[in-house]
C-alpha cells in the first residue's frame, strides 16, 4: 500500500503522521480518515494531510501487508500538527532522528500529538517533561518509571496541553482527533464528523472503566440505553436519578451501578455533560443570552449553568461564545465607523 498525496489545499491546516515498521495500522487509519479524507460538504477549510516515516522504503504492518510513506522526517517536522501514533518497542530506544523532528516541529510552534505508545516518543524528545500525559492504561506504570519527570494520568482518555496533547490507546486516539476538529473549526463540525465516523462527538469517563472491566448483560445495557435516550430527549425539564432508574425499570442502586459500568460516569454527571454538549451550538450560533440557553438545556439557574460549563469546558460560555460564534459581526454603518475610529 502506499500512500498518495491529496491535491494541496492552500487554505488547510497541515497534518504530519508517522508510519513505522512493524506498526498496527489502526491508529494510523483514524488519522487519516479523520484529516485526509476530503470533507466538501463541511465547507470549512479541511486538513492537508502527509503521511511520512524515518525511511521511503516499504514498512511491514501488523496483518501481514506493507505500506509506503512518500515523504520524510523533514516533511514530518514542517506541519502544523504533527502526530506519533505509537512507536515500535515502548521499552526500546526512540532514534535520534525523530526526537530531532518532534523538537523541531515543536520548537516552531507545531502542535505534537501522541496516540496510545506514541507518547513514549514525545517523552524521549523531553516534550512531556513537568507536564501531564497520558497513553494505555497497559504502558502507564511504564512511562512513569521511565520518565519520572512527567505526570502519567492512566484514567483520562487524552491530555490537552495546549502545544502537546497525548491519548490513551487506539480508539481513545479518536476521541483526541475530534478534540483537534472541536478546537479548529466548532463544535458543529466536530459532531458532523463524529455523526459520519457513527462514534460519539464526546465520550464521559476515563479508560478505568475499560480495565478489566466486566461485561454487561445485553438485557442491562438495553436498560441503561433506553433511560438515556429518554433523558436525551428531555434535557430541558428536571432530571432525577429515580426517574431515569424507572425507565430503565431498575431499582435505583442497581441502575447507578449498570450505569456507571457501562458508562465510567454516574448518571447525573453525563447528564450534566449532555446538557454543556446541547448548549454549544446554541452558543454558537445563536444572539440568545447566556441565561436562557442555560434554562432552555435544563439547567436551574444561570448560576449552576456557568459553573457546570465553566468546569467542563475551562472557559465561560460568554468567552466560549466569542471564540467560536458562527455568527456574523455586527455591521457599522459607514457614518459611525469614523466616529469610532477616532474614539
Amino acid at each position: 500500500m502506499q500512500f498518495m498525496d491529496p491535491p494541496r489545499r492552500r487554505d488547510g491546516r497541515t497534518v504530519s503522521v508517522l508510519a513505522f515498521d512493524g506498526m498496527s495500522p489502526f491508529e494510523l487509519g483514524c488519522v487519516v480518515e479523520l484529516f485526509g479524507l476530503p470533507r466538501p460538504e463541511l465547507d470549512v477549510p479541511w486538513y492537508d494531510l502527509r503521511v511520512c516515516a524515518e525511511t521511503t522504503g516499504p514498512l511491514r504492518a501488523v496483518g501481514g501487508f506493507t505500506l509506503q510513506a512518500a515523504h520524510g522526517l523533514d516533511v514530518f517536522a514542517e506541519a502544523d500538527t504533527v502526530i506519533v501514533p505509537g512507536v515500535p518497542d515502548v521499552r526500546g530506544r526512540v532514534s535520534p532522528a525523530l526526537i530531532g523532528a518532534l523538537r523541531r516541529a515543536h520548537g516552531r510552534g507545531a502542535r505534537v500529538v501522541s496516540i496510545c505508545s506514541g507518547a513514549f516518543a514525545l517523552a524521549a524528545a523531553g516534550l512531556l517533561d513537568g507536564r501531564e500525559a497520558t497513553t494505555h492504561w497497559k504502558y502507564a506504570t511504564l512511562l512513569q518509571e521511565r520518565f519520572p519527570q512527567i505526570r502519567v494520568n492512566a484514567d483520562v482518555l487524552y491530555v490537552d496541553g495546549d502545544d502537546v496533547l497525548t491519548s490513551a490507546g487506539s480508539a481513545a486516539g479518536i476521541d483526541l482527533l475530534i478534540h483537534l476538529v472541536r478546537r479548529d473549526h466548532g463544535p458543529s463540525v466536530a459532531n458532523a464528523v463524529a455523526r459520519r465516523l457513527v462514534v460519539p462527538p464526546h465520550r464521559e469517563g476515563g479508560q478505568a472503566q475499560f480495565i478489566e472491566a466486566a461485561v454487561s448483560a445485553v438485557d442491562d445495557d438495553d436498560a441503561v440505553a433506553r433511560a438515556m435516550e429518554w433523558a436525551m430527549a428531555h434535557l430541558a425539564e428536571p432530571i432525577t436519578v429515580s426517574a431515569m432508574a424507572a425507565v430503565a425499570r431498575m431499582s435505583q442502586r442497581s441502575f447507578i451501578r449498570h450505569f456507571n459500568r457501562q458508562t465510567g460516569s454516574s448518571p447525573l454527571r453525563w447528564v450534566i455533560s449532555q446538557r454543556i454538549a446541547a448548549s454549544l451550538p446554541l452558543l454558537e450560533a445563536t444572539a440568545a443570552p447566556v441565561e436562557k440557553i442555560g434554562a432552555a438545556v435544563g439547567f436551574e439557574s444561570p448560576v449552576t449553568f456557568r459553573h457546570h460549563f465553566t468546569r467542563a469546558m475551562r472557559t465561560s460560555p460568554s468567552a466560549y461564545r466569542k471564540t467560536f460564534s458562527r455568527r456574523p459581526p455586527p455591521r457599522v454603518p459607514a457614518s459611525e465607523a469614523g466616529t469610532r475610529a477616532r474614539t
